[in-house]
């Protein structure tokens, strides 16, 4: 049943991580991956709900499996993040590849501790 929920989940979570990249990427003429950094940064953002809620004992392993590693998994994506920053450095862009590691780690990171924190707040 496991393997069923993490399906149905990245069912959703791919279409939505290209679906949101596209329209994140057509509202902006640059070479930075601004959808590529939207999505990881709003997958951080609920897996870090997510985290805090089932520490909290408010979200059930089936949550988990769905939301977790089904939503999240394919949602989030770690080897673009890595292609396009390659290929910025590659195409002359160093800034925008620095920029992009720096601003996907820390905006990542942040996006987690907010949704544990907002987690704790509510069923803390």
């Amino acid at each position: 049943m496991n393997w069923l929920l993490v399906i149905v989940g990245g069912m959703v979570g791919a279409p939505l991580r290209y679906l949101t990249d596209r329209a994140v990427q057509l509202r902006h003429d640059t070479a930075f991956p601004w959808g590529t950094l939207a999505v990881n940064v709003a997958g951080c953002l609920v897996l870090g709900l997510l985290a805090g809620a089932a520490s909290a004992g408010a979200a059930s392993a089936h949550l988990q499996f769905l939301l977790g590693t089904g939503l999240c998994g394919a949602l989030t994506t770690y080897s673009t993040f890595s292609y396009e920053t390659l290929r910025l450095a590659e195409d002359g862009a160093g800034f925008y590849a620095v920029a992009n590691v720096i601003a996907s780690v820390a905006a990542g990171l942040g996006a987690a501790f907010v949704g544990v924190s907002f987690a704790e707040a509510l069923w803390g």
